[in-house]
């Protein structure tokens, strides 16, 4: 059995019949969906952080007559809106954005295509959806590094108490290990595992200042070996050792 026949002999009878019930509708209303190029264009605008570019596409996609998604025009609308953010969301990805980043601002957007109920507000939206997704890559150019450091440095950031391998972290960086080693070093000036433990120092300091966690504790939270390792590190980095740190701030608070 060719697999092409194999796949229909897998796909529902209804379903079948649903697709060439719609494709002969759709001929006899000359109804043609937005061509693929015209999407091609809308995406590479959004990757390449191209706002006023991207409006126009969009507004010119938007002067056809939208497809139909579902029985009831605002159900419709709402699942074309959820199409574009779904979009939106893989343009911004490619341009640079941290994926978690995106999938968040993805989440909250078709959390509030279901929330809204007014077909001209929905409309408006998808328009306000577009320029915050633009807005978000452009706020990740604003970062001092290269895309492949920023995602990195991102990753680390949103990572700090979980176990950070150099090779997980290359692996959201869309790079391999050896070459984000070589690249961390030479962009941010230290190596990734000073940085991690510089980054947890400084994450540390809080949970010294605004909690009664012993050192051990806070020390095994951010994943250093033993106490004295995280001592020795936050005297390297501070001047002073955790345990003092804690003192001599507690003491300022009291005076």
């Amino acid at each position: 059995m060719f697999v092409g026949e194999y796949m229909k002999s897998r796909i529902k009878p209804s379903m079948i019949e649903k697709f060439q019930q719609i494709r002969m509708k759709n001929l006899e209303n000359e109804y043609i969906h937005p061509s693929f190029l015209m999407e091609q264009r809308l995406l590479d605008a959004i990757k390449n952080g191209n706002r006023t570019k991207a409006l126009n596409i969009l507004g010119s996609i938007n002067r056809d007559q939208r497809p139909k998604l579902a029985q009831q025009s605002i159900r419709s609308l709402k699942n074309s809106l959820i199409c574009s953010c779904t979009l939106f969301t893989r343009a911004i990805i490619q341009g640079g954005v941290q994926p978690e980043k995106a999938f968040n601002l993805s989440d909250t957007y078709i959390l509030e295509i279901e929330r809204i109920e007014d077909y001209h507000e929905l409309e408006q939206l998808e328009y306000s959806m577009l320029d915050h997704f633009i807005h978000v890559l452009k706020e990740e150019e604003k970062l001092p590094y290269s895309k492949t450091i920023n995602r990195a440095i991102t990753y680390i950031h949103d990572h700090i108490l979980q176990h950070l391998k150099l090779e997980v972290i290359a692996k959201h960086s869309y790079v391999s290990a050896s070459y984000l080693s070589h690249l961390f070093k030479k962009e941010v000036g230290v190596s990734i595992v000073q940085y991690i433990n510089k980054k947890r120092i400084e994450e540390s300091k809080y949970f010294l200042l605004h909690t009664t966690s012993p050192i051990s504790e806070i020390s095994s939270l951010f994943r250093f070996c033993n106490q004295s390792y995280y001592t020795a590190l936050f005297k390297k980095h501070t001047g002073i050792t955790p345990k003092e740190f804690r003192e001599k701030h507690t003491n300022k608070q009291t005076s």
